[in-house]
């Protein structure tokens, strides 16, 4: 039996020549990645001289900067990527928020303590900022450098995150580890971790660094409690074009307003454009027992629903949350908003299979759409209790699965997308 080829390149070392004149050259010159080409391209590859272990250094990155392209945009053909570090980068315009806060904050030097592939610190050196990349895993590191070879006011330092001497002056930016790594499902993606006590570094060494650096930042999981925000301290729930992609907590300097928002982002030709929700200080109350929805249901973005804002919502529309928590919030009329999405109701039936079912077969429906939020039905359970008989062209009906003022109720609306603007 044949041990591993002690004198095989690590995969540091491939992504070092990757970066390097050769392997620049050979990135350079690959056609659109193809999973049903590799072979054939890979012979043609061999056939020029160039060594296996090369060729196929060059053919993962091929086949992660493809898969990258819709997180990153046209900057992906620019990176050299590791699968790990691919699933926890940061979107580019996500990145340019969190280097203009630092920016703002009147710090010179940030400390990007977990910089993974280096996306954060990219945007920090772009702002003109110096930045310390701190990586401990040798072949992401080796991939941050390569990646921001073309700023002098940034570096890498392969180390623990636990041995930098962050100190007053300084900004600090962690991304702590949310994915158990290594380990993936068929789409190449690893375990999402939602918990403070998961995070790699600690919750604790995160506050502490904070307690440190003038100016801090850390890119949490959007389901981080609006409970667990330390005073003083301001966090933002993001999205950007319908996905929540992070709730990032500010300390010291960076913070503008303390408590929490939800950051709405759209992307542009340019750069994204944002909008800040905040805490309505004259919220409605929900729905009580007996009052009826109106003829409109607004969907707040998930931004605005991760940071509990859907009062925000209803006192900007006029409106009323159907029931405490649930998100939905009813109105007479619909209001042209980025942040929400906007439903007709057409009627409100109990949330049980029978009454739903003869509704729907009474106006010859055949598909359904279920949307569910605050109650504990199975959709997929309930979507086969109401037995419809539906083709492709088959009607089709939207049923919102939640509550209304406490009471379990499918609501039938008809999706209109953002609210209209005025008439031409």
């Amino acid at each position: 039996m044949t041990g591993p080829d002690e004198d095989a390149p690590s995969p540091a070392d491939l992504l070092r020549r990757l970066a390097g004149d050769e392997g620049r050259e050979l990135l350079a010159s690959l056609p659109p990645y193809r999973d049903d080409e590799v072979l054939a391209l890979t012979a043609r590859l061999r056939a020029r001289g160039l060594d296996a272990a090369l060729v196929s250094a060059a053919l993962t990155q091929a086949r992660l900067r493809a898969r990258a392209r819709v997180r990153l945009g046209p900057l992906a053909d620019r990176l050299l990527l590791t699968a790990d570090g691919l699933e926890q980068a940061t979107r580019p315009a996500v990145a340019r928020r969190h280097a203009a806060r630092f920016a703002d904050a009147g710090v010179d030097h940030v400390w990007d303590l977990g910089s993974g592939l280096g996306l954060d610190s990219l945007a920090l050196a772009g702002a003109g900022l110096a930045v310390t990349a701190v990586e401990r895993d040798e072949e992401v590191a080796a991939a941050a450098t390569a990646n921001l070879a073309p700023y002098p006011r940034a570096r890498v330092l392969r180390a623990d995150v636990h041995d930098i001497p962050v100190a007053d002056g300084d900004g600090a930016w962690l991304d702590p580890a949310r994915r158990t790594a290594g380990v993936a499902d068929a789409q190449g993606r690893t375990r999402r971790l939602f918990r403070l006590s998961d995070l790699s570094p600690s919750w604790e060494h995160v506050l502490g660094v904070a307690a440190r650096a003038t100016a801090t930042g850390a890119k949490l999981s959007p389901g981080f409690s609006v409970g667990d925000l330390p005073a003083g301290t301001e966090a933002e729930w993001v999205s950007l074009d319908g996905d929540v992609v992070e709730c990032v907590v500010w300390w010291g300097a960076a913070v503008r307003l303390p408590g929490g928002s939800a950051v709405v982002g759209t992307s542009g030709p340019e750069d994204a454009s944002w909008e800040v929700v905040r805490p309505a200080e004259d919220a409605p109350p929900p729905l009580t027992p007996g009052e009826q929805p109106d003829a409109w249901l607004a969907e707040p973005d998930g931004a605005v629903l991760a940071a509990g804002l859907a009062g925000a919502l209803a006192a900007t529309v006029d409106g009323r949350e159907l029931d405490g928590g649930v998100g939905y919030v009813t109105a007479p009329a619909p209001v042209e908003l980025s942040w929400a999405r906007w439903f007709a109701v057409e009627e409100v039936l109990p949330l049980h299979a029978r009454p739903v079912r003869a509704w729907l077969r009474e106006r010859g429906v055949g598909r359904v759409t279920l949307k569910k939020r605050g109650v504990p039905t199975d959709v997929e359970r309930f979507r086969t209790e109401l037995r419809l008989r539906g083709g492709r062209g088959a009607p089709e009906a939207t049923l919102v699965l939640t509550r209304i003022a406490g009471a379990p109720s499918a609501v039938v609306v008809r999706p209109q997308g953002r609210a209209p603007g005025p008439p031409a």
